[in-house]
């Protein structure tokens, strides 16, 4: 099953400093047959006005990662934290038993990204925040794994659930092939371009709900750069 969430169907607001666009329920937005995806609970494409942002929040109980796709983000946070993560690299924070973050667009220009939301496998734990750079040509033609909480997979950010977010950018007639397994939920966005997922057409920044498919075939029909959750 390849369910097609179309960029024009999501739900959203814009505040004016942040335009936001939300694949599931979030804030204000509210739609029953789009509470989440197995564990995956929030995917947000923001775009973020320059010398704007999160001010100081709290959050607890989330695994949170955050894919720069244009411009910059700047993470602070009440353990002490900060860091920058520019466009094609990636932020996770593991909220555990509690934390207090803000997230900030210091660049000249606006940042787009995408905010991902997954449950942990269980509650508490001493909360941390990670980043690192995840070079497009690195994962040229065929998918790479950002962060995964899958045993033995230690190249990749940890986060704290039996799933993975992974990255590929493909050149147009490219294929790449990712194994997903039909007991699993798998949620993609390409960031840029067009693609055919097992012979479904997503458009840039469409979604696809995925289930009971042992394997994903995505092929280019644009130059693309995709971005995919498995959890289960």
């Amino acid at each position: 099953m390849i369910e097609v969430r179309s960029f024009e169907s999501l739900g959203g607001a814009n505040h004016g400093w942040l335009d936001a666009k939300h694949h599931f329920s979030f804030a204000d937005y509210h739609d029953p047959k789009r509470m989440g995806w197995g564990p995956l609970r929030v995917w947000n494409d923001d775009t973020i006005a320059p010398n704007s942002g999160f001010p100081p929040h709290p959050h607890a109980n989330m695994e949170i990662i955050t894919y720069v796709r244009k411009g910059a983000i700047t993470h602070q946070d009440s353990l002490g934290n900060k860091g920058r993560t520019e466009a094609g690299d990636v932020q996770v924070m593991s909220a555990g038993s509690g934390i207090r973050h803000a997230e900030y667009n210091l660049e000249d220009g606006e940042t787009t990204l995408f905010q991902i939301w997954i449950l942990p496998n269980k509650a508490g734990g001493q909360p941390s925040w990670g980043a690192r750079p995840f070079p497009k040509g690195e994962r040229a033609g065929k998918f790479v794994t950002l962060a995964s909480g899958v045993d033995g997979e230690t190249d990749a950010l940890p986060i704290r659930t039996n799933g993975r977010v992974v990255a590929a950018t493909l050149k147009a007639g490219e294929t790449a092939e990712y194994e997903l397994g039909a007991d699993r939920y798998g949620y993609l966005v390409p960031a840029t371009g067009k693609v055919e997922v097992n012979g479904v057409t997503l458009n840039t920044r469409d979604g696809a709900a995925i289930r009971d498919v042992e394997t994903l075939k995505v092929t280019a029909l644009e130059d693309a750069e995709l971005v995919l959750v498995d959890a289960a």
